[in-house]
Order: structure tokens, then C-alpha cells, then sequence
């Protein structure tokens, strides 16, 4: 059995206070009590301080482009469909440079679980606005405040049916540990949205102005009503949801694809009888 040990990784250069330690200490926690070792799965990131999540643990690593989290995360699965992989991302990765491929496996329902960093800000890049900046929000790029409405993603993800759509708040790690072991359970693919605050680059998002607006979804909630589930997504300011907003069970890209059928690819020969058939006829032919 895996322990928090296992899963130590490089001194997160996260500064003091960030929300991120919250969810690395979810994250690894939530792993160990499901008895997952660090060799048995993946981690895709793409660029930002969220990027760096899998530097501070024990596991399989990839780090990609910015934005581009999920098409490797796409191309790991489907090479290897009986892998765990988890893709991490910020706000900005995510639903702004990458925002095309979020909602194309929301679409194709890959078994990938992402988990999205939202601290409402550009961090790495020291305080741009991102996608879910709050309209009106100044920023050192947007002097007279924000001019776009507040992107949402989980009013995206209820209207896309995406299989699996929850929100998170790195203030309350124990909650948050209960959302990663549904994802990581759920079959298909999940997004979870969680709540990061910026104790540097964002005075607005803070612990504080969370504390007054985050609560737990109700038990009685049926996360399997699209037009509750829709309703709950929308709700924001005041009252702030956390918890599994929406799921939809269905066929998930690898049930799909014949090709993979059975073994993964991973697993089978390079070679097949009928490329090795046309390989010797071609030297027969040129040589």
C-alpha cells in the first residue's frame, strides 16, 4: 500500500500561502487512500504554475504545451486505455489557450480526468487576466477592467453533457479529496474545476472572500437532472456550489474505437502479418 511518502516529489516554489499546496495535499492523500501507486499512472500538464503540480510528486510525468494538456493526455489513453491519466491545468491553459480541446473530450468522452486550477488569474506570467477574471476586474493588462464576461465552466460542461462535471475549493481539502476519488472512479471523462486562491497576483479571489460564499451541494441533489445540474452551474456571486454538479453516464472514445479493441496498443506487436507481408515484397521487389 502506497504512502504520503511515496508520492514526494521535487520543494514546490509555489508561493507561500497558495491555494495549489491544498490541492497537492488533497491529491495525495485522495491517491494513497485508493491505494494507487506513483508507477501506475500518468500526469499530463501543460505550462504555469499549475503546470508544475506533477514536478512536487512521485509519478509518471509529461509536460506539454500551453493549452495543450489534453491532446497528449487523448494519445496516452488510447495508447494505453488500461492506464489511469489525469491532466492539470490552470484557468488560462485550460479554458483559454486550450479551450478547443477541452470541449472536444468533453465530446468524445475520453476516460482522462482533468483537474483545473482556477485561480482566476494568469500567475506565472504575473497577473494577466484569464478567461474566469470576473468582468470588470483590473489587471496589469486591463487597466480599465475586464471587458468580457466571466467565462463559466461548468455552465460549458452541463450544456456540452459532459459525463463527469464538479467544482472544488482548495480551502476545504477534505471535500476536495472526495471530488478526486469520484473523478479518478468515474468512467469517462470528468473535469473538475477547483477553486484556487491567489495570495499574490489576485486581492479579489481571496480565502476570505471564499470563505463567505463557498457551500457544500446538498445531499439530496441529483446531479443526473441536466436542468437542475444547469441551474446550479449558473449560480456564482452570493452563493458559490461545490460538489459533483453533473453526470452523464455513456459510452466512453475508447469503447468506440475498434482498433483498440480488447489489448491496448501498448501491449501488441509492432508488427502484423500483413505489414510484414508487404515489408518482404518490397525488398524482394527493390532489392
Amino acid at each position: 500500500m502506497p504512502t504520503l511518502n511515496d508520492y514526494k516529489g521535487q520543494v514546490p516554489a509555489w508561493c507561500p500561502g497558495c491555494g495549489n499546496y491544498g490541492i497537492l495535499k488533497a491529491f495525495k492523500e485522495a491517491f494513497v487512500e485508493m491505494e494507487i501507486e506513483p508507477h501506475q499512472f500518468l500526469i499530463v500538464s501543460g505550462i504555469g504554475q499549475a503546470g508544475k503540480f506533477p514536478h512536487y510528486l512521485r509519478c509518471n510525468t509529461f509536460n506539454g504545451l500551453h493549452g495543450r494538456t489534453l491532446p497528449v493526455a487523448t494519445g496516452a489513453k488510447l495508447a494505453n486505455h488500461e492506464m489511469l491519466v489525469v491532466a492539470v491545468g490552470g484557468d488560462g491553459d485550460c479554458y483559454g489557450e486550450g479551450g478547443n480541446h477541452l470541449v472536444h473530450a468533453m465530446r468524445r468522452n475520453i476516460g482522462v480526468k482533468l483537474f483545473v486550477h482556477d485561480n482566476q488569474i494568469y500567475g506565472l506570467t504575473k497577473g494577466q487576466a484569464s478567461p474566469t477574471s470576473a468582468e470588470g476586474m483590473v489587471t496589469k493588462n486591463q487597466p480599465f477592467g475586464v471587458l468580457s464576461e466571466q467565462f463559466s465552466p461548468m455552465a460549458m460542461a452541463v450544456a456540452l453533457d459532459c459525463s463527469f462535471a464538479a467544482r472544488g475549493y482548495a480551502g476545504d481539502q477534505e471535500h476536495l479529496k472526495g471530488l478526486i476519488k469520484e473523478a479518478v472512479r468515474h468512467k469517462g471523462f470528468s473535469l473538475v474545476d477547483i477553486l484556487q486562491p491567489c495570495v499574490t497576483f489576485n486581492k479579489i479571489n481571496t480565502y476570505a472572500w471564499y470563505g463567505q460564499r463557498v457551500y457544500r451541494i446538498e445531499p439530496d441533489y441529483d446531479p443526473e437532472d441536466r436542468a437542475a445540474a444547469f441551474e446550479k452551474a449558473l449560480e456564482w456571486g452570493e452563493k458559490i456550489p461545490i460538489g459533483l454538479i453533473y453526470r452523464k453516464h455513456r459510452p466512453t472514445f475508447e469503447e468506440r474505437v475498434p482498433v483498440i479493441d480488447g489489448s491496448p496498443l501498448v501491449n501488441r506487436s509492432i508488427f502484423s502479418d500483413a505489414m510484414r507481408e508487404r515489408l518482404r515484397a518490397t525488398m524482394e521487389k527493390y532489392w
